[in-house]
């Protein structure tokens, strides 16, 4: 536990000691620390307000002042049951029973507060020199939505005051930025309680949705060599006992039952693409094949997990899959590697890279063939001279992947692209191709997805530019803006050449004033306004200003098309032109 960890984890406890004197049938449960600070669940019928969240950290802070040292004390099974039963702690009492024989059991203090715990503090509560309560929530007991609904409160420490300070910062700019916020505001996403986890694309969004779209379908199967198809969202249950989901997945699937027979919406495109491949013999020249798809999936994600595009039941992922030789598995990781560069690089974000590998207690297939996948994908990092970390046991269960996080305006990461190999899936579904000896021989297939899901990629660009997006990429990249009606008729003439050049061009022709409409372009995010008014109408020209307030020249009609298809198309040039 890093020292962070353990400030952050003494700040729990010190939290739970406040909620306890303040509501003595508080009943504990856990309080870890996390990424960005700490949480502490509570069983308690009083709901906690933002009045109280005050009150607690009130209440904290003079338990910080009194600067209590943390002390371990190691005490039998029976001894911790004895003392947990007598305070009437059954959350603490359950987690007793979980620990392995044989294994520690310590109790962790502070003043006269007492917890089950293994450990990880400051010498003293006077260490936790910047803390601050953030939220409450609701958390199911051991995130299962069968148990209780516990609350959650969420805090965050700091060594020092102006690290929090300017995380903070950081956390009230996040939510400006929110997707949910900016995406209702912006129209881009809507929700509705009748499709939980189901995203609304609203006609804004959708010119977005399909502009990423584009852009992935131009670089794969324009420039790249891949093939697009489509595939069944359903299929017979034989198909995921084939590819081992139902084995390995099932509880994450939507499943129908029709005739006396089971089928599953499928959550991942792998299967099917299996079956396309088994649909021909194939020789080695044709290999390797590479299989694009966009299709709908779905995902059985808990209620309580759903939150925006970040965590959906149904989407839709920039998936393929390449069937390839063993000896090809370096060439095409390298060419994976170089694609994932290029298409972060359009949205000026570096992408760092991590190397999941086995995880001993849920993997399929032998161990032979999992270390040599493991060791082609880290000879195709290293030779490709690119830095990256290992991270045991958190593969898929049928191969090691390459997992690629980018890092936002916020500095906050998100984890999108990744590569996996898998020589498991040719095995299930008897894959074979024609070698060269013309005999059959086994392919290998990497599974991989750039943006990963549309859904949450989107999410993240929404937070990434705070949704002024780019030109190419604005669902809307100039707005006509009359003085008054009398410039409409030019107006409609200037939107219709522009939307001729393939630009997204709308007009506003309400009666409001010229400040007002230019006022509610900006709060649109729209990179361009062009205001439209007498000497405009005389001259033939249109007066373009940016989003950023800044005024630019008055100018002809095509001389500033030719600026804003400029602009649209940059992102897209063919690599032979970049």
């Amino acid at each position: 536990m890093t020292e962070l960890e353990k400030l952050r984890h003494s700040a729990a406890h010190v939290m739970a000691d406040a909620v306890k004197r303040l509501w003595p049938d508080a009943k504990l449960t856990i309080g870890p620390p996390i990424e960005n600070g700490f949480y502490y669940d509570f069983d308690l019928e009083h709901h906690f307000s933002d009045e109280d969240l005050a009150q607690i950290e009130k209440l904290m802070g003079e338990i910080v002042s009194a600067d209590h040292p943390f002390r371990e004390q190691e005490i039998t099974r029976d001894e911790a049951a004895a003392y947990f039963g007598e305070r009437n702690e059954p959350y603490k009492i359950e987690l007793l029973r979980a620990i392995p024989e044989g294994q520690r059991i310590t109790l962790h203090s502070h003043g006269q507060f007492t917890d089950l715990c293994r450990g990880g503090h400051c010498q003293s509560t006077g260490e936790i020199k910047a803390f601050k309560l953030l939220s409450v929530a609701g958390a199911y007991w051991r995130g299962d939505s069968n148990n209780k609904m516990l609350q959650r409160i969420y805090g965050t420490a700091f060594p020092d005051k102006r690290a929090l300070d300017d995380y903070l910062k950081q956390r009230a700019e996040a939510e400006k930025r929110d997707h949910r916020k900016l995406g209702k505001e912006l129209g881009l996403i809507a929700f509705h309680p009748w499709a939980p986890g189901s995203a609304f694309w609203l006609p804004r969004g959708t010119v977005l949705y399909n502009t990423l779209s584009s852009f992935m379908r131009r670089l794969l199967v324009d420039e790249a060599g891949y093939v697009e198809v489509k595939t069944p969202l359903l299929f017979h249950q034989k198909l995921w006992e084939t590819s081992g989901h139902w084995e390995h997945y099932a509880d994450a699937m939507f499943t129908v039952r029709s005739e006396e027979q089971e089928f599953g919406l499928k959550p991942m495109n792998c299967p099917s693409h299996a079956l396309i491949y088994q649909m021909d013999l194939h020789s080695y020249r044709e290999l390797p094949i590479r299989l694009h798809s966009q299709d709908i999936l779905h995902r059985n994600e808990a209620s309580g997990t759903l939150g925006g595009l970040t965590r959906v039941r149904q989407f839709a992922q920039d998936d393929a899959h390449i069937y390839l030789r063993p000896d090809q598995i370096e060439a095409e990781v390298t060419a994976l590697l170089e694609l994932v560069k290029r298409v972060y690089g359009v949205f000026e974000m570096t992408p760092k890279f991590q190397l999941s590998t086995r995880n001993p207690e849920k993997f399929m297939g032998s161990l032979e063939s999992w270390e040599e996948a493991e060791r082609a994908l880290a000879s195709a990092l290293d030779k490709n001279h690119i830095p990256y970390h290992v991270e045991p046991s958190e593969a898929a269960f049928y191969g090691p992947k390459i997992d690629i996080t980018v890092e936002d305006a916020l500095g906050r990461r998100w984890q999108c692209a990744t590569i996996q190999l898998d020589s498991l899936q040719p095995e299930r579904f008897d894959l074979n191709y024609i070698g060269e000896d013309g005999q059959k021989h086994r392919p290998v297939v990497i599974h991989r997805a750039i943006f990963g899901s549309f859904e949450r990629f989107i999410a993240m660009l929404i937070e990434h530019y705070a949704g002024a997006f780019p030109v190419w990429l604005a669902p809307v990249q100039a707005r006509g803006v009359v003085v008054s009606e009398k410039q409409e008729a030019f107006a409609r003439t200037v939107e219709k050449k522009l939307r001729a050049r393939g630009l997204r061009v709308d007009l506003d022709l309400t009666n409001d004033k010229l400040g007002a409409k230019i006022r509610r372009a900006q709060l649109e995010k729209i990179p361009y306004m062009l205001v439209l008014g007498d000497k405009e109408v005389a001259a033939g020209t249109v007066s373009p200003r940016a989003r950023d307030g800044q005024q630019l020249p008055p100018m002809d009609l095509e001389s500033f098309a030719d600026r804003l298809v400029a602009e649209a198309q940059a992102p897209l040039k063919p690599k032979s032109e970049e």
